[in-house]
């Protein structure tokens, strides 16, 4: 298996981070975007709308890190991770969801102005980070986990993003749960760091 990659994306790390907490072997291919790498005819014809990551299995292509982490769980039959009760799979689906909703607008975005210069407004997506950043805070009390009496794709769908968001000017200072939860992914065998960016409150 191949995974395209771009050090500091956030969707990119999440399905390294994935791959590499259930040990999958794996070859990461660097896209260089500042070259316009994604936009080359032969990277469009791996994913039409030029993003990173992608996964190449044999003659499987998969975009969208969300995805890759479902066909990763599936085809290496982790249900620990993604489980396959109608329960637990909508749990797992609904922050998977949130992921790229909320987070994607939120912290996501606010980190896209400082490193980017992304045209957002900054301070309505601090906002959008910290709003949902206390919903997470809340459903974090009194559990480890945020969809399941244990780690899943959900949580590496919302840790890359949240991890770093104070490079974007969003201050995890007051969500005790959120680091708590945070330094257990940390802990995770197989971790895999994502790259620290000194802009935002990490310049």
């Amino acid at each position: 298996m191949k995974l395209y990659v771009h050090p500091i994306s956030g969707h990119a790390h999440r399905a390294r981070l994935f791959l590499s907490l259930i040990g999958a072997e794996v070859d990461i291919v660097a896209v260089d975007l500042a070259a316009g790498e994604h936009k080359s005819p032969e990277y469009l014809a791996k994913n039409r709308f030029g993003q990173v990551p992608i996964l190449e299995d044999g003659g499987a292509i998969i975009a969208d890190s969300n995805a890759i982490m479902v066909y990763a769980a599936k085809k290496f039959s982790r249900t620990d991770w993604l489980p396959e009760d109608p329960a637990g799979a909508a749990a797992v689906q609904r922050w998977l969801s949130v992921a790229a909703g909320q987070i994607a607008f939120g912290p996501a975005a606010a980190r896209l102005v400082t490193i980017f210069k992304a045209g957002f407004n900054p301070e309505e997506v601090v906002a959008r980070a910290h709003a949902v950043l206390a919903l997470i805070e809340a459903e974090l009390e009194g559990r480890d986990w945020i969809a399941a009496d244990r780690a899943t794709i959900a949580d590496i769908a919302l840790y890359s993003y949240i991890a770093r968001a104070p490079e974007g000017n969003v201050d995890l200072s007051a969500y005790t749960n959120v680091k708590h939860w945070l330094a257990r992914i940390e802990s995770l065998p197989g971790f895999v760091e994502f790259g620290r960016t000194p802009v935002g409150l990490e310049a």
